[in-house]
């Protein structure tokens, strides 16, 4: 008896030895993101680890108040390590390196603001209507709503330090909309702002 029990216990302590350092080395290599509105954020979907994946992949975004009912397009990074923007400046775009509206996390969606060359307005241009208590919500592709409300509208600089966009850790569901602010600069081709609408889900 005593000899399985060292037996046991020796291999036991063997397999701890080798799993305890790839632990350490796992949680060491999972690397904060450098988040900022100026567009050069450097995400790794890893950070975002959703508890699970109930929610299916959002198609549609409708947002009552200011009649908005958009078709969400799909990004991720570019090549420059921003977070990307719709191609169409009357779409809608899920960042798809984070949580989908509805799972653990914080969402994001991103948006054109501001008119275009053909005199039309790009879809987020009332968003800043929108206040505490509003309602919105979307639609994924097997036509299952998540729902969201309202909790804060916050202006940043384009360069700003916005972890909270991305990032959230109380264990809740989160959508969090991102569109341009501001008056236009012609030197930069830019808007010198960012508007964002933090809500929660019902």
């Amino acid at each position: 008896m005593s000899l399985k029990f060292s037996i046991k216990s020796t291999a036991i302590i063997a397999v701890l030895v080798l799993i305890i350092p790839l632990i350490i080395l796992t949680v060491l290599s999972i690397k904060k993101p450098n988040i900022s509105l100026n567009e050069t954020a450097n995400i790794s979907h890893n950070f975002f680890q959703e508890e699970s994946v109930s929610s299916g992949i959002p198609i549609n975004l409708k947002i009552p108040k200011i009649g908005v009912n958009v078709i969400l397009e799909q990004v991720g990074l570019t090549e420059q390590g921003a977070v990307g923007i719709p191609a169409d400046p009357l779409n809608a775009a899920w960042y798809n390196l984070g949580p989908r509206p509805g799972n653990i996390g914080s969402a994001v969606i991103t948006g054109h603001y501001g008119i275009w060359k053909n005199e039309q307005a790009a879809i987020f241009n009332d968003l800043n209507k929108l206040n505490i208590g509003d309602e919105l919500y979307t639609e994924d592709e097997r036509g299952i709503n998540s729902f969201f409300v309202v909790r804060d509208l916050k202006m940043y600089k384009y360069d700003a330090e916005v972890p909270e966009i991305f990032i959230s850790t109380d264990g809740l569901s989160h959508l969090n909309i991102i569109t341009c602010a501001g008056a236009w600069n012609e030197a930069t081709k830019s808007y010198p702002d960012r508007l964002v609408i933090f809500t929660d889900k019902k």
